[in-house]
């Protein structure tokens, strides 16, 4: 596998967003994580905070904490460094399927799964990542809740909504 680590880029200066690329994103405190580029507007977000500036072999060896899609800028803009590249493994190019639930009705629920849209239960789409393309700013908040174990505002907003129902019987 050809695994390439790039010199950072300045800020500013307009990255482009390839599959494959290894990003750094700063959580504050000194701290830092790793995700990589995906098809689509995905990016796999790996289990990595630290302080260091590991390899892109041992960023590439972490567990993926999630897949989600991100806006373009977050790399093009600078905010998300790119300091390497490395081609998919098959795992990443198949990523895990998404849910959507209407807004107008939210008992109708479908999955996005490859490039297909089909019907689902709600039974189906508990456990998914909710089909949303997130901001970076969002991100970076999830994922430094995920290290401080504390719950998301973020996550908790894209979770399954079903109507409350009246305890009274009536609408």
């Amino acid at each position: 596998m050809a695994i390439e680590r790039k010199r950072p880029a300045s800020v500013g200066k307009g990255q482009r967003r390839k599959v494959g690329d290894i990003v750094k994103i700063d959580l504050g405190d000194e701290f830092h994580t790793y995700a990589r580029v995906l098809e689509e507007a995905l990016f796999a977000f790996y289990d990595s905070r630290t302080r260091e500036d590991p390899s892109i072999d041992e960023i590439l060896s972490r567990p993926v904490l999630f897949i989600v899609s991100v806006m373009n800028h977050a790399v093009t803009r600078g905010r998300w460094k790119v300091v390497g590249n490395a081609p998919l493994d098959e795992a990443l190019k198949n990523p895990p399927p998404r849910f959507m639930q209407d807004a107008l009705n939210p008992h109708s629920f479908s999955i996005y799964d490859k490039g297909v849209i089909h019907p689902a239960s709600e039974g189906e789409c508990v456990g998914l990542e909710r089909e949303a393309v997130w901001d970076p700013t969002h991100i970076e908040d999830r994922l430094r809740d995920h290290y401080l174990g504390q719950p998301n505002k973020w996550t908790e907003d894209l979770k399954i909504k079903l109507p409350r129902q009246d305890s009274s019987g009536s609408s």
